[in-house]
């Protein structure tokens, strides 16, 4: 396997963990009745993966742009 390819199963390997762990936490709250801080952890979380993958977002419309030469 290229390194490349490595990364990717890495980071979809951690967006799921992150996934898990995020929805474990916010049920447990939610049931606690603490439904502000479930929301909080939820909005965490994706903010966790956003900065994850924003680089390879970034990394597809350069490789769009140079495909089209725009």
């Amino acid at each position: 396997m290229e390194e490349a390819e490595i990364m990717s199963v890495n980071l979809i390997f951690k967006i799921a963990a992150v996934g898990i762990l995020v929805t474990v936490i916010s049920q447990v709250l939610k049931h606690s009745g603490r439904e502000e801080h479930a929301f909080l952890t939820s909005l965490a979380g994706l903010l966790i993966v956003l900065f994850w993958i924003v680089p390879y977002i970034y990394e597809l419309f350069q490789t769009m742009k140079d495909l089209f030469a725009l």
